[in-house]
């Protein structure tokens, strides 16, 4: 089966060759909305090289090591909260949904700040609610 036919873990309601996988491929998000989601789409792919250059410079971890949990995380869903987006800058509200190993099923909800340069959204930080 092509992945054209697979839905995007996003919650977009759009098959990932038409969601995440364009700024996967290097194709710049074109909201900030679009790159939290291929943030967390990343995640369940366990692509970290994205993640880490997605990451604004100014708070960007040397050594990104989101991934390298054992057992990793089951990613069960996202839901978009809310979206504000004020010329360059942007915070999006979400929560997403993960479970590791065998454990119940937690709920990690943030309000990430993005910012735009050059072109390409970044993401910068995130508060937990």
């Amino acid at each position: 089966m092509s992945s054209r036919a697979v839905d995007c873990p996003c919650g977009s309601s759009k098959s990932y060759d038409d969601c995440c996988a364009l700024p996967h491929a290097g194709m710049p998000a074109v909201t900030a909305e679009a790159l939290m989601r291929s943030r967390y789409c990343a995640f369940v792919m366990r692509l970290e090289p994205y993640l880490f250059e997605t990451w604004h410079t100014s708070t960007r971890p040397k050594d990104i090591r989101l991934l390298r949990h054992d057992p990793p995380p089951k990613w069960l869903g996202l839901d978009v909260k809310k979206c504000v987006t004020e010329g360059d800058r942007a915070t999006v509200e979400f929560v997403a949904r993960y479970r590791t190993g065998g454990g119940p099923a937690t709920r990690m909800h943030e309000t990430s700040r993005f910012v735009r340069e050059g072109g390409r959204w970044y993401y910068v930080d995130g508060e937990h609610h």
